[in-house]
């Protein structure tokens, strides 16, 4: 048997929080393993609506290691700060130049393009959209997009099939869709 797929999530201050812990729900319920590293350390986060998340490890304790998938929440000033973090440009090029997935939903697309990723077509919130065309991105308005190793998505409204879209591309389509019957999600 292969060992598991692992995904990084990084979580700082101001993170949208339905969309921090589904995505990692989700995925931990398709047997891949979730690791939330914290932005400014393994101290506890304060998301966007003021929930507390734990992180598992300080990303800077994390970051010489390789995921198959990255994964930046949304929220803010949560994706300002991600958008903002030297460590989180380095992060994310290491895993995306190793042809590992990299994920962004809600405003985060826009540390994708503060750090320079690129993708043929990206979504995220409404909110980040002209940013995003102006940083040279084609854009579309769907609910989940791939494209180039790069899985973006809209908002906490689509946090389900964002995590869904990471367990098929891990692990499969069977897995992804025996989840969605016991969590009764409308997909």
């Amino acid at each position: 048997m292969s060992p598991p797929k692992t995904a990084l999530l990084i979580i700082g201050d101001g993170a949208e929080e339905m969309e921090a812990v589904i995505t990692a729900d989700v995925l931990r319920r398709g047997g891949i393993e979730v690791t939330y590293a914290g932005l400014n350390g393994a101290g506890p986060v304060k998301c966007a609506r003021k929930t507390v998340i734990t992180p598992d490890a300080a990303l800077k304790d994390v970051q010489s290691k390789t995921y198959d998938v990255l994964i930046l929440p949304g929220g803010q000033p949560g994706s300002n700060n991600l958008a903002a973090s030297e460590l989180v440009g380095q992060v994310l090029k290491a895993h995306h130049s190793a042809g590992k997935i990299i994920a962004a939903i809600c405003a985060a697309p826009i540390a994708l393009k503060a750090h320079s990723i690129k993708a043929a077509l990206v979504t995220s919130h409404p909110c980040v959209q002209k940013q995003l065309e102006e940083g040279g991105y084609k854009y579309s308005e769907e609910r989940v997009v791939v494209a180039d190793r790069v899985v973006t998505s809209r908002g906490p409204g689509t946090a389900f099939e964002f995590a869904l879209k990471l367990v098929e591309l891990l692990v499969g389509h069977e897995k992804s869709k025996e989840l969605v019957d016991p969590m009764l999600v409308k997909v």
